[in-house]
């Protein structure tokens, strides 16, 4: 079964320390080799990625300005595993790495299961 994992945070604490990006490194060195990871990385500002929108019968492309988010997606990790409850484990792992390296950070964990054709009932 696979599943996606987002983090949702303010992008008004800053950027992260250095420490979170090295530790994240060898959690991901651990998942990648264990073959539970399938991919995982960090997202560029959302000043920097256009939106495409559907609204109204058009659709729009828009290159910003944005108004200012609460919470915007900062990275996510594509696991492999057998259940739902091992997939929240690696996040909460993953969500641990940013509370021991990242005094002050907040932020949420989203754990959500990718159907494949496989995965469609008949």
């Amino acid at each position: 079964m696979r599943f996606l994992s987002y983090i949702e945070s303010d992008p008004a604490q800053g950027p992260p320390p250095p420490e979170l990006f090295q530790a994240i490194a060898e959690f991901g060195e651990e998942l990648f080799k264990s073959g539970v990871a399938i991919d995982q990385g960090g997202l560029a500002p959302i000043e920097a990625s256009p939106h495409i929108r559907v609204s109204g019968g058009a659709l729009t492309i828009i290159d910003g300005p944005f108004t200012e988010s609460k919470e915007v997606i900062g990275g996510y990790g594509m696991y492999e595993v057998r259940s739902i409850e091992e997939a929240v484990e690696y996040s909460r792992r993953f969500m641990q790495i940013h509370l021991d390296t990242w005094p002050g950070f907040e932020g949420t964990s989203v754990v959500r299961q990718v159907f494949g054709p496989d995965d469609t009932e008949a």
